[in-house]
């Protein structure tokens, strides 16, 4: 390989997880490979009147694992992240914190916290308000970077039960863009009775230990946290780093079908294996060993059967196996860890099995595999130089990451071409939208479509469709697969969330609600949109603050730059709610000069090429952005003013202009004083020449609904306006991450 492919290599050095199976890598790994479970009896959990009372809990106690007051998310993940960064012997430092990030997948965030909380009102008249802070997924990552003092990017993947897979492929697009030497990457979620609940209302619990592609009754739920520190190889070579594996090509779909239903056909699942394997430059004939999704539901495991014997039923020589048979199903950290064992069934040429085959179901299997090994019980010895894992979740999200064993050249698939803004789709207001049946049905929307949406999900609907239609773009079979959607929220559906709790506190885990607990997940607005749409390209949500609306941004024009899509949906939503009023009241920020707001705001981006074909408009071409971080406590930003001020220089560079050539600024300012004097600090020096503007008169602070509208303000006034040439709009994430997005006027 030459110099020049070495810049794209990305491999592994430290592995860390904890899970059922036990408390570090070695012991995990052990444990799969030689079929021994980690599901029992649930302890953490009430499950009286429950049919299924068995679940994968993770024996380690939390309570010490750091200083700070975090939920047992964060918790898993800093333990697991602890034994990657030793395993990797990563030294932090002053001078390199900021070149190492921490990107994790979760599906419910906080979940722990909110039953705590909850429980506590019921019972003691009141909750901490210091829990309230525990609650949203925007903590995790933070919360780890604080933890180690990593001053990288965050991000958190909230696609349910695929973000510890999306988290690492993410993280290594930012490390083949330049934009990190490192991350910490992976997943963490813990046990908890909203998960627990919600899944027994489906009925989609197996009352016995799981058995994936075998009895399919239903999941065991698992918790624990997995993480990979992933590096640029030039990087890891410098400091002498132990190299576990290669990275290579990893692939992101939606299914745009059901909510948690996966397409019976597979394609959906079909096009995030198949992006991956030709991502990697290789053929489904290369790939040794697959550690499948399979969570052990009849529909789940049909599909993935499917899907395998569509790729690889032309090739000899494939292994298939599910650790959920052992781990249970950790959720958003399922991923993570599998990819973990996947590592180390790479490394050490041993495999693990499904378990719970008796003979006869060994005889069915036989029958079905077809030329597939699919692994039963015992380990297999074998050489494996490619490997893949697979993740598929509610809201129809898929993906998939490929593993070599030595350096494997990808092909490169990154361009250069302009990125414009072609359409915009808003649906913000000060204080609650009075929505109205013409804002849905005037977008083709029909009331039994609209009635299984909960208000965030709606919210961001109406704005994407708005977008949709304003860049005059038609979903059909030939650009389905071209457009890819990113929504960035700070609280995510905390409302739904909120509600579902609440009811399970008060009346006991059997009675979760079948028909809301789907739109407990963060990605639930991103699956609904692209379902009824009908886009089934690359779709993540990603929960990280309010600056989360121009950090979609941010990683829309990445997915454009790496050249998976041609179009992208970059949107911001975030919900105001009595609920929503309730917990920002507990947290004492109401009753001041900040007002709430809501609503979503989408932005159309497009490759040059894309839109002179369609012949579409141009408001506004992005010209560069930049995220950055300082990591303080999460809840506060005092302290990290100069990421803002590094996001905004690096988004200058990536733009190829100097700051003295920004002519207009929209700003987050929303009458916090530790919000407004952040800003003030960080660009009073920076940008002495600009007119400032702010939207938060007419939004109020909507979050990162807020966050994509500042940018979407700057499209339309560039537009309109020959008085601007280059606007900015900066956003800000507690917890001291910042997002930058510059627009310059389309010519």
């Amino acid at each position: 390989m030459d110099n020049n492919s070495d810049k794209r290599r990305v491999v592994v050095t430290g592995l860390g997880i904890v899970c059922a199976l036990g408390d570090n890598v070695e012991e995990c790994f052990n444990a799969a490979v030689n079929g021994r479970s980690g599901i029992e009896e649930v302890k953490s959990v009430n499950t009286d009147g429950c049919y299924a009372k068995l679940g994968a809990e993770a024996k380690i106690s939390t309570e010490k694992l750091s200083d700070k007051d975090c939920d047992r998310s964060s918790l898993l993940c800093i333990k697991a992240a602890e034994e990657a960064l030793a395993d990797a012997k990563y030294e932090i430092t002053p001078e390199n914190s900021a070149r190492i990030g921490v990107i994790v997948g979760n599906c419910v965030g906080g979940a722990a916290s909110i039953d705590k909380y909850f429980t506590d009102e019921l019972k003691n008249g009141g909750g901490k308000p210091s829990d309230v802070l525990k609650m949203p997924a925007s903590a995790i990552a933070n919360n780890v970077a604080l933890h180690f003092g990593l001053n990288g990017t965050t991000a958190n993947i909230v696609n349910a039960c695929a973000a510890g897979t999306i988290s690492i492929a993410y993280a290594c697009d930012l490390i083949r863009a330049g934009k990190a030497d490192a991350f910490c990457a992976g997943g963490s979620d813990s046990f908890s009775s909203l998960a627990f609940a919600g899944f027994h209302a489906l009925h989609a619990l197996d009352e016995n230990p799981c058995s994936p592609f075998n009895k399919s009754h239903g999941i065991t739920l698992g918790e624990g946290a997995g993480i990979l520190v992933v590096e640029s190889y030039e990087h890891a070579k410098a400091r002498g780093a132990h190299i576990y594996c290669e990275i290579l090509g990893s692939g992101v779909s939606s299914d745009a079908h059901h909510i948690t239903a996966p397409r019976p056909d597979g394609q959906g699942q079909m096009l995030a294996i198949n992006r991956a394997i030709e991502n990697s430059g290789l053929k489904p004939s290369d790939i040794d060993y697959i550690n499948a999704h399979g969570t052990g539901t009849a529909k789940n495991d049909e599909a993935e059967f499917l899907s395998l014997h569509t790729i690889f039923d032309g090739s000899d020589g494939l292994s298939v196996s599910s650790t959920k048979s052992m781990t249970g199903h950790c959720l958003g950290a399922a991923g993570s860890i599998e990819a973990v064992l996947t590592v180390k069934a790479v490394c050490e040429n041993v495999l693990p099995p499904t378990i719970g085959y008796t003979e006869d179901d060994l005889a069915v299997l036989k029958e079905k595999a077809g030329n597939i090994d699919f692994i039963a019980n015992t380990k297999r010895e074998k050489t494996v130089n490619f490997a893949a894992s697979n993740s598929f979740a509610f809201g129809g999200n898929n993906a998939s990451v490929v593993f070599a064993k030595n350096p494997h050249e990808i092909p490169d698939r990154t361009n250069n071409e302009r990125i414009f803004v072609t359409g915009l789709g808003d649906y913000t207001a000060k204080g609650r939208i009075d929505i109205q049946s013409d804002d849905y049905k005037n977008l083709g929307i029909k009331m039994a479509f609209w009635r299984k949406l909960d208000r965030f999900s709606q919210l961001m609907l109406v704005s994407g469709m708005r977008a949709l239609s304003n860049a005059n773009i038609t979903i059909s079979e030939e650009n389905e697969r071209d457009i890819g959607i990113i929504i960035g929220t700070s609280d995510g559906p905390m409302t739904e969330i909120v509600n579902f709790q609440k009811n399970v506190v008060a009346n006991g885990t059997a009675s979760g609600s079948a028909f809301s607990f789907p739109n407990t997940v963060y990605n639930a607005a991103g699956g609904y949109f692209s379902i009824f749409a009908g886009i089934k390209g690359y779709n993540v949500t990603n929960a990280n603050g309010v600056q989360a609306g121009l950090q979609s941004i941010c990683y829309a024009a990445d997915v454009l730059k790496n050249g998976d899509e041609d179009i992208m949906v970059a949107a911001g939503v975030d919900e105001n709610t009595d609920v929503t009023e309730y917990l920002y009241g507990k947290l004492g920020l109401l009753g001041g000069k900040m007002e709430l707001g809501e609503g979503a705001a989408s932005l159309i981006l497009e490759k040059e090429s894309s839109a002179e074909k369609r012949g579409a408009q141009k408001y506004a071409e992005l010209v560069g952005y930049a995220s950055a971080h300082k990591a303080v406590e999460f809840g506060k930003l005092k302290g990290s003013e100069s990421a803002l001020e590094e996001a905004v220089l690096k988004a200058c560079e990536s733009a190829g202009i100097s700051v003295d050539d920004i002519d207009l600024v929209c700003g987050a300012s929303d009458g916090l004083e530790e919000v407004d004097s952040a800003e003030k600090q960080a660009l009073g020096e920076l940008l002495k020449n600009c007119t400032y503007v702010t939207i938060k008169d007419e939004t109020g602070e909507a979050r990162a609904a807020g966050a994509a509208k500042q940018a979407m303000q700057l499209a339309i006034t560039l537009r309109e306006s020959d008085m601007y040439k280059y606007g900015l709009a900066v956003s800000f994430g507690t917890g001291g991450q910042y997002s930058a997005v510059i627009l310059k006027k389309a010519v």
